[in-house]
């Protein structure tokens, strides 16, 4: 009795740290990536020129300046579509992130692109000041986490690798320093599992030695900025860096192989990705900012390779919320990567989007992503009211009805833009830029260039999904037009059948009636109006009355051509003769 009550007293217990045990293994972390912080950044400037206040003439008033006076809409708060971040958007950010999940947070995934273009003319020094505020407010936000950063193509180059290893020294160990003051790339064993964080520099991605580079050192703005920095001088990219690129191919695939070997999971974690931009409509310029065309091959190859350690591939730099599938060689979907959204508004050339923030839910055991909730800005919404709203957006598996994580689920769920239910795309495509409304939807080629994207990395298998798929699309519309063609020209024949048939019936009929030679009329003495004389039992038991004029019942439209009047019947005639008389002719 005892030991019952003993047992009954230890279930509720014993029943605790079980619970707690299963839900142990499920932890968080943070993704965010170009940040873009402009600190030229003015509600004074001009939205037209990268909310940059231009210099004040007399002509102000109230102490704004000329462009900002003439400007139609002056930039909020929080940022502009047509800007990068100022301080506010990207400190409410942080914030936002350390009140929604702070402390339970296993760490923070940092992929580049921190500077602004407007920091490209600054001097070494300004760049690395900015850099350092942006690493001070995330490490006082997360005390106690680490954050691991990446480069973009906006935040340094190789000779600075050094100088920004030790502003973070503090985040990362002695053997992740060495590789990233070499190269800018390392990699991070986590203490409580068994998952490996592999963070690569793709700035070397756009290094080929096989193809000649142009502007290899230094990256040129849009046109569309207000002011463009010096080019470099140089055509081609030292040889420096073309042995830092290779040496980081070769550290790759030796670090795979021992996480296969040591049974480890891997996330890769960097700035740009792999394949095509998506919402980059027209030819894919390979250029400075991508992969190169080998190099493409080259990476999509190890992940096949390793794709039994690769638990995620995790990436920014398109600003757009997205994703890839990898597939092997027999066409089975075999990897995935995540492409988050950016915290600046702007991207160039392509669009404009709302901020971003990601918080992903993983099992800390194993590295398996569980799911991700996305938390928005409504950039609009938010500069009206004067505050940071920072809401949630959507939660990966319920807004897209996905039962895991995975590649073929991912799979599945792109399948569904080719399907004639566009009520899916039309969810991805909301989100894709973070619902920000660009004025016109996304149909026929625009979808078929998300597809291709996400489906085919390899850029050659990309242009031919592109030119197959629009093969499709054009031959689809020609059948759809010849069909109507086809079907409008056969409600055609048929009217014009039956028209000739009411028309053409009653008059054969008619000309029978006329030329019999044993009809007999009776005509009334007392009016001169026709009358009924004889009556015909029809086969269906009906009977009908014909008028006795010859003509009655028919309207003369052209001279010595009997027409049938409308909504007038015949004379006196059974069906079955009228038949039989029509068979005869």
């Amino acid at each position: 009795m005892r030991n019952m009550s003993l047992e009954l007293l230890l279930s509720p217990f014993l029943f605790a740290v079980l619970l707690s045990s299963a839900h142990a293994r499920i932890g968080y972390f943070w993704h965010i990536t170009d940040l873009h912080l402009d600190t030229i950044y003015s509600m004074e400037g001009d939205a037209r020129k990268s909310c940059w206040q231009l210099p004040r003439s007399g002509g102000a008033s109230n102490g704004m300046s000329v462009a900002a006076a003439s400007s139609p809409e002056t930039p909020g708060a929080f940022g502009d579509y047509h800007c990068d971040s100022p301080w506010s958007l990207i400190e409410s950010a942080v914030k936002t992130m350390k009140a929604k999940q702070g402390d339970n947070v296993e760490f923070v995934l940092w992929t580049g692109d921190a500077l602004s273009h407007s920091a490209q003319p600054l001097s070494e020094l300004k760049q690395h000041e900015i850099l350092r505020n942006i690493t001070e407010l995330l490490g006082r936000s997360f005390s106690s986490q680490f954050i691991f950063p990446v480069l973009g193509h906006e935040d340094g180059t190789p000779h600075k690798y050094k100088q920004m290893g030790e502003l973070w020294r503090h985040w990362l160990p002695s053997e992740a320093l060495l590789t990233f003051e070499q190269g800018g790339y390392y990699s991070i064993e986590q203490t409580k599992s068994r998952l490996r964080i592999v963070a690569l520099n793709t700035n070397f991605m756009r290094h080929d030695p096989k193809v000649p580079q142009a502007n290899g050192n230094g990256i040129r703005w849009p046109a569309e900025y207000y002011t463009e920095p010096r080019a470099s001088s140089s055509a081609q990219v030292p040889d420096e860096d073309l042995q830092q690129a290779e040496q980081q191919w070769l550290w790759l695939e030796e670090v795979l192989t021992k996480s296969r070997n040591k049974q480890e999971t891997v996330y890769i974690v960097g700035h740009m990705p792999p394949g095509a931009d998506e919402r980059h409509l027209g030819p894919q310029h390979n250029g400075q900012l991508t992969f190169t065309e080998r190099n493409n091959k080259r990476y999509l190859e190890l992940v096949r390779k390793y794709a039994s350690v690769i638990q995620g591939q995790f990436f920014g730099h398109l600003h757009s919320d997205t994703f890839r599938i990898v597939y092997d060689e027999h066409g089975t979907p075999i990897s995935w990567l995540m492409i988050a959204p950016s915290i600046a508004p702007r991207k160039s050339g392509i669009g404009s989007n709302n901020p971003a923030l990601r918080l992903y839910k993983f099992d800390t055991g194993n590295g398996q992503v569980v799911d991700y909730t996305q938390y928005w800005m409504d950039l609009p919404l938010a500069n009206r009211a004067n505050e940071p709203l920072w809401l949630p957006e959507y939660n990966l598996t319920h807004y897209y009805a996905l039962n895991d994580i995975s590649a073929i689920a991912l799979h599945n769920f792109a399948e569904r833009f080719t399907g004639s239910d566009t009520s899916w795309f039309s969810r991805y495509y909301r989100a894709n830029a973070v619902r920000h409304q660009s004025g016109s939807p996304c149909l026929g080629l625009c979808m078929l260039n998300h597809y291709c994207a996400i489906t085919r990395l390899d850029y050659d298998e990309f242009r031919q999904c592109l030119e197959t798929e629009q093969l499709s699309l054009h031959s689809h519309a020609a059948i759809a037009a010849l069909s109507s063609c086809c079907a409008l020209f056969s409600l055609c024949v048929a009217l014009s059948f039956v028209c000739c048939w009411h028309y053409t019936l009653p008059w054969m009929l008619h000309m029978l009636d006329t030329s019999a030679t044993t009809t007999t009329t009776t005509t009334a003495t007392t009016t001169s109006t026709p009358t009924a004389t004889a009556t015909n039992m029809d086969y269906d038991g009906q009977c009908e009355v014909a008028p006795t004029e010859p003509n009655a019942g028919f309207i003369t439209a052209i001279p010595g051509l009997l027409l049938p009047a409308p909504n007038m019947r015949m004379g006196v005639r059974s069906r079955r003769q009228r038949m039989s008389q029509l068979a005869n002719l």
